[in-house]
């Protein structure tokens, strides 16, 4: 509520599924309100070796949102 009302950066990580419809409604209120609504879906495009792999792409991807510099593992930069 006080990152809200401030004006900082703001960004809810869901991990729970199925949602129901109350979870969508309060995540748009949330999103209406300001906040970034992600998931904790990591992405399989990089063929991450590992559960690391995985877990260090989600990390990364909220640190780029929050305008973090990292060394996290590398940019998508397309297919090969």
């Amino acid at each position: 509520d006080v990152t809200l009302k401030e004006r900082r950066p703001c960004i809810l990580l869901l991990r729970e599924n199925p949602l129901s419809r109350i979870h969508i409604e309060n995540m748009l209120r949330a999103h209406d309100a300001g906040a970034v609504i992600m998931t904790a879906s990591p992405p399989f495009y990089h063929r991450p070796d590992d559960i690391t792999g995985l877990v260090d792409a989600v990390v990364a991807r909220i640190l780029d949102h929050l305008h973090i510099t990292h060394s996290i593992g590398g940019r998508w930069s397309g297919f090969p």
